[in-house]
C-alpha cells in the first residue's frame, strides 16, 4: 500500500522545537524528491522545504530558511523536518509529498500525499 506518514506534530511555545516525521511504504522512495508543505487556517497551502532524492540539495522557504532543517534517511524510507524557533505563524498543518523533482523549495510532480499533521504555536 503506498503512503506517507507524518508524525511528530503537536503543540508548543513559541521558541520551541518540534521534529516532523515523513515514512514513506509501498513506493522506490530512494528514487523520488521528498517536500514539506503547510497550510494555515483560511491560506493556501504553500510549499516549505523540499530534499532531492539524493539527499544533497535541499531549499526552503524565506519564511523558515534558518530555522528549519529538512533531511533523510533513505535506508527508513524517511524524512525529517527539525523546525527551531518556532514561531505562532508558523501554526498549520504540515504535509509531505513524494513527486518528481524539487523547485526550489518546493516539490513537483507531486504523485502521493500524507494525510497532514497539525502544528500549533501559541503562548
Amino acid at each position: 500500500q503506498l503512503q506517507l506518514v507524518e508524525s511528530g506534530g503537536g503543540f508548543v511555545q513559541p521558541g520551541g522545537s518540534l521534529r516532523l516525521s515523513c515514512a514513506a511504504s509501498g513506493f522506490t522512495f530512494n528514487y523520488v524528491a521528498i517536500g514539506w508543505f503547510r497550510q494555515a487556517p483560511g491560506k493556501e497551502r504553500e510549499g516549505v522545504s523540499c530534499i532531492r532524492s539524493s539527499g544533497g540539495s535541499t531549499n526552503y522557504a524565506d519564511s523558515v530558511k534558518g530555522r528549519f532543517t529538512i533531511s533523510r534517511d533513505n535506508a527508513k524510507s524517511t524524512v525529517y523536518l527539525q523546525m527551531d524557533s518556532l514561531k505562532p505563524e508558523d501554526t498549520a498543518v504540515y504535509y509531505c509529498a513524494a513527486g518528481d523533482y524539487c523547485s526550489g523549495h518546493v516539490c513537483d510532480g507531486v504523485r502521493y500525499w500524507g494525510q497532514g499533521i497539525q502544528v500549533t504555536v501559541s503562548s
